[in-house]
């Protein structure tokens, strides 16, 4: 299996290495930077540098930018891609996504799969990839009904491939609005939890608590921009829930109403609690 990753950031670049550790499978690799394409051609994680200029024998290619610029690049290199060939994504927004590059892939001859890899750290770049990224996450195709069978076979096999610890299969749609919950609504709570003028005066009064809540706030503004403005239906909808559960909270504890901040805070706890039963979630 050739494979070509567009992007040898944190997560192209742990796939590569994942790839390489776990495989025989000959890796390809393109990056704007050529300090990026060296280090990673020194370290292993990729056998050979695709200049996107020429064209690639490549079985499948996965394109490891953020939405635009994944589409734009697809777009301008389709031409130089194998015809029957695998394109897939790691974007964390999918309808978008699967839509735009769908489109440009049934019109050039080649199949497009969206993926996910539920995984990631608070720095980016290549320096910061790692051969165990994907050792307990979770990967998500996203096949619609006109999706190819054997392309997705191939997709399926990368992600297999990876040894990610789940592979979960939706639609785009549900994709987007459970990832909005998940992912895009707590990187919004830690970005505004963070500007409260007492994170300033924290030292010596924080301990788990607020790395829980405030850690997602170190993330790049550029990507999460577009990743929340490309979801922006489905994740209004959860700030606006989120938003009414906060009322409840201050609007008992201004009212002094004991019963009421007692019973919120109660069914907030068992929901977690019955949360806990149904997922391999780690405390």
């Amino acid at each position: 299996m050739h494979v070509a990753i567009i992007g040898l950031g944190l997560i192209g670049g742990s796939i590569a290495k994942t790839l390489k550790k776990n495989s025989d499978w000959f890796v390809s690799g393109f990056d704007i930077s050529k300090e990026t394409l060296d280090d990673a051609l020194k370290c292993g994680a990729i056998d050979s540098v695709w200049s996107g200029e020429e064209a690639i024998d490549a079985d499948i290619t996965v394109l490891c930018a953020q939405p635009t610029v994944s589409v734009e690049f697809l777009r301008s290199h389709i031409g130089l891609l194998k015809k029957g060939s695998v394109v897939t994504d790691v974007c964390g927004v999918k309808e978008w996504v699967v839509e735009n590059c769908g489109k440009i892939c049934d019109e050039n001859g080649l199949y497009f799969v969206g993926g996910h890899p539920m995984a990631g750290k608070e720095r980016s770049g290549f320096k910061n990839s790692d051969e165990n990224l994907f050792n307990r996450a979770s990967y998500i195709l996203t096949p619609v009904d006109s999706t190819d069978e054997n392309a997705f076979n191939v997709a399926k096999l990368y992600v297999e491939t990876l040894k990610c610890a789940k592979l979960t299969v939706t639609d785009p749609k549900t994709h987007d609005r459970l990832i909005a919950f998940t992912s895009q609504l707590p990187h919004v709570i830690a970005g505004a939890y963070v500007k409260s003028p007492s994170c300033l005066d924290r030292k010596g009064f924080s301990a788990g608590s607020f790395k829980d809540v405030s850690r997602v706030a170190t993330v790049d503004e550029r990507l999460w921009t577009e990743l929340f403005m490309k979801n922006k239906n489905m994740l209004l909808n959860e700030i606006d829930g989120l938003i009414e559960h906060l009322t409840a909270y201050r609007n008992a504890i201004s009212d002094g109403d004991e019963a009421a901040l007692s019973d919120t805070i109660r069914k907030g706890r068992i929901i977690k609690e019955n949360d806990l039963l149904n997922t391999d979630e780690r405390k």
